[in-house]
């Protein structure tokens, strides 16, 4: 008899909130609601239907929880990771029902479809995932398992069960735990943080103070204005409290600990009989039917064991918030509360999306209408300039395509697109290049590169010149052995500088390649924006596209080309008014240390008063004035003999021979910098940037021409294009009708619940 009592209690409880709205409304709001969330993921506009989510620590009976909500088991309860994947319940109460509820599993890739399957194939299945999952590097999926669910015993709710937060050890030995630890808790605030939610938030704890579960819970709902507290395992909390004051403490916590707008103003305390239902020897209970009024008797124990230990009766408040059914029938009823809250927005979404399905239903048919050819060729024809108009805007500047998905920073246009670095490797800092942090592209993008190469090129030294390369570059002539230090410092010069900037050439022309390249996808999302696209029409498009490429492909080439045969002929030979601009500064270089080098020729660094002479005797000089006219004869000879001895005839390198072919190689090389970084910006601005607007048009016009000479069928996809579309004009007929049909089902219902 007490049981029959209790059967009649549930079902009276699961169809409560059906009898509040009448039986008719509640089930069509429900059901509507339902077929609302199957349809969900294909609207433009957001939709999430009010559900529970529930949230605890991984031993703090969620799972367990959840299966007395709806009165029958259907996960793995036990120790350790039990569910890897959230589990959203679509419970409705049926009654016709009555043996055992109804379940279909919704398709993982099609939301609309689900399939009807037994309870037991239902538990194998999501045992399955477990499994899976945890063989798996994520662990975890935030994928939800969606099951529809009919019966007797069920609340009229939607709980999605989601993964057990783990609190693991610290220390590297634990670090496995720790990763899984992350991954949980950001799965578990990836659901919680949708506002249309109700957050249910377990605590294993006899004291209020630990808020192990809470403090996940706080970092998305701070003020817990949308979470429902539960104490669980309340069976074995009580036994614990020693006097009757530290109950009350308990069943009815001060506002310093639980300080916040929490959901039914105080917490709710539940206990859920341990045991399997099954046909083994390990199982507890025979059915579905005994498990549930396990947990209505055990509901009932808690309720005289808290009496025995307060010594008086629990008052009306308090009894509401002990036991499963309590929190059951106050989460239906606060879920259809939602519910019918949310029926007016719900209206005016599908009103827009009514709108949206419509217009691109009209679009499609408008497309399907435009495949001849010579709609065909006026569309390509129109394609052709605006893709053309779209370069030519990202080149001259525009906002208009989203930095953040198109635009790189230096650092990411290094990685693409190759760094300027030298023999040394060393490649300059981003904080020495303005914009360097800015996502740029199009033209910007172009200039910050030029910068770039401008800049590290220009800082470009010398590379050392050792005394053996010196000596190398003295060969022998064709017609003396004598040495000739100018030549030697031509041909250290030259080389070096072919050596230093060569590879700068090949990394601007990648670079700046790569820039050009990107100039396509941004030009397509800006003629998607604008309706100018050709959707489709795939070859077509690809042959555009391959088009593009190998113009630009053989543009830089040509252009890279041009810019090498320019730095061989300033490498090959040598013109000092081209090489050594800079005459003063060599001059001021000699006279430096030519006065405190005795083996520098007067007739090499000038005419000069006073003249210091080597003594071959002793280290001192000797001074002889110049002025004496009967010396200076004399004198001349002397220097013109020193100058053959260490420029001609004498192969030991002096240390002034050496600065002065270090000067020489130094001028030179600066002289094919300066003229290296002008003409090679000015050919690239010249033969690779100015093609892109003069030359191109043309190109694209011939491949236009091209194009209408080959088969339009093959090229347009015409054929194929035709069958996708009219299977995307069926698929949007049928949107259309579920919209149609969830619009006339919400408005019906809002209308009822105005009445």
């Amino acid at each position: 008899m007490v049981h029959q009592d209790f059967e009649e209690e549930e079902e009276m409880d699961a169809s409560s909130t059906c009898h509040s709205l009448g039986w008719e409304t509640g089930w069509r709001l429900y059901e509507a609601y339902n077929e609302l969330a199957s349809a969900a993921g294909r609207f433009e506009g957001k939709v999430e239907a009010p559900a529970v989510v529930v949230v605890g620590q991984q031993t703090d009976g969620k799972s367990a929880l959840v299966e007395a909500l709806m009165g029958f088991q259907f996960n793995h309860v036990g120790g350790g990771t039990k569910t890897r994947r959230p589990v959203e319940l679509r419970l409705r109460y049926n009654p016709d029902c009555r043996e055992a509820p109804y379940c279909r599993l919704v398709s993982d890739s099609e939301p609309r479809v689900s399939t009807p399957m037994p309870l037991a194939d239902i538990q194998a299945y999501i045992e399955a995932e477990n499994m899976r999952l945890e063989s798996d590097p994520c662990q975890f999926s935030d994928k939800e398992i969606v099951i529809n669910v009919e019966y007797k015993y069920c609340p009229n709710l939607t709980i999605i069960d989601t993964p057990g937060l783990i609190i693991p050890a610290p220390g590297r030995k634990s670090r496995i735990l720790q990763s899984q630890a992350r991954a949980v808790e950001n799965l578990v605030r990836t659901k919680i943080q949708h506002r249309e939610f109700i957050i249910l938030c377990l605590e294993d704890s006899s004291d209020w103070v630990n808020a192990t579960t809470r403090r996940v819970v706080m970092q998305i709902d701070p003020e817990l204005s949308r979470t429902v507290l539960v104490s669980t395992k309340l069976d074995t909390k009580i036994p614990q409290f020693a006097r009757a004051s530290d109950v009350e403490v308990f069943l009815k916590p001060p506002a310093s600990v639980l300080d916040g707008c929490l959901l039914g103003d105080s917490p709710f305390f539940t206990s859920v009989p341990s045991g399997r239902v099954g046909s083994d020897r390990e199982a507890i209970f025979r059915s579905n039917e005994e498990f549930k009024k396990a947990v209505s008797l055990r509901e009932v124990e808690d309720v005289a064991l808290l009496e025995e230990k307060l010594g008086r009766s629990l008052s009306r408040e308090e009894r509401s918030r002990i036991g499963v059914s309590s929190l059951r029938l106050f989460l239906e009823e606060l879920l259809q509360k939602r519910y019918i809250e949310s029926v007016p927005l719900i209206v005016s979404l599908l009103d827009k999306e009514h709108r949206s399905v419509t217009r691109k239903l009209r679009e499609i048919s408008q497309e399907i209408s435009s495949l001849d050819e010579v709609k065909l060729k006026e569309r390509a024809h129109a394609f052709h300039e605006s893709f053309l108009t779209k370069l030519s805007l990202l080149l001259k500047g525009t906002v208009v395509a989203p930095p953040d998905k198109f635009g790189e920073t230096l650092q990411d246009e290094r990685i693409n697109g190759g760094s300027f670095t030298g023999s040394d490797s060393f490649q300059l800092p981003n904080k020495m290049m303005p914009n360097a942090g800015m996502r740029l592209y199009g033209g910007a993008q172009y200039h910050r590169a030029m910068a770039e190469f401008r800049l590290v090129v220009g800082g470009m030294k010398c590379p050392p010149i050792t005394r053996e390369e010196i000596v190398n570059a003295c060969g022998v002539e064709d017609i003396h052995d004598g040495t000739n230090y100018s030549r030697s410092a031509c041909v250290i010069g030259v080389s070096k500088a072919r050596e230093t900037f060569e590879p700068f050439l090949h990394q601007l022309g990648f670079r700046l390649l790569h820039i050009l390249k990107r100039l396509l996808p941004i030009s397509v999302y800006l003629l998607q924006k604008d309706g100018e696209h050709l959707s489709g029409h795939d070859v077509f498009l690809k042959r555009i596209e391959t088009a593009f490429t190998n113009f630009a492909e053989s543009t830089e080439h040509a252009c890279r080309a041009k810019c090498m045969e320019d730095l061989e002929s300033t490498t090959r030979y040598v013109t000092w008014s081209l090489h050594n601009k800079n005459r003063a500064g060599l001059r001021h270089f000699l006279d430096s240390f030519a006065g405190t080098d005795n083996s520098i020729p007067t007739t090499i660094i000038g005419n000069t008063q006073a003249t210091k002479l080597p003594d071959s005797k002793s280290s001192n000089s000797i001074v002889v004035d110049s002025s004496c006219s009967g010396q200076s004869q004399t004198i001349t000879e002397m220097r013109l003999v020193d100058l053959l001895d260490n420029t001609l005839w004498n192969r030991k390198l002096a240390p002034s021979s050496e600065r002065l072919v270090c000067a020489l190689v130094h001028q030179i090389f600066h002289g094919i910098k300066e003229h290296f970084l002008v003409s090679t910006e000015l050919k690239f601005n010249c033969f690779l940037l100015m093609p892109v607007v003069d030359k191109l048009p043309a190109l694209l016009r011939e491949e236009l021409d091209s194009v209408f000479g080959d088969d339009l069928d093959s090229i347009f996809n015409i054929t194929q294009l035709k069958c996708s579309l009219g299977q995307r004009k069926r698929d949007l007929e049928i949107e259309l009708k579920q919209v149609q049909r969830l619009k006339e089902k919400f408005r019906e219902i809002n209308e009822a619940l105005n009445f």
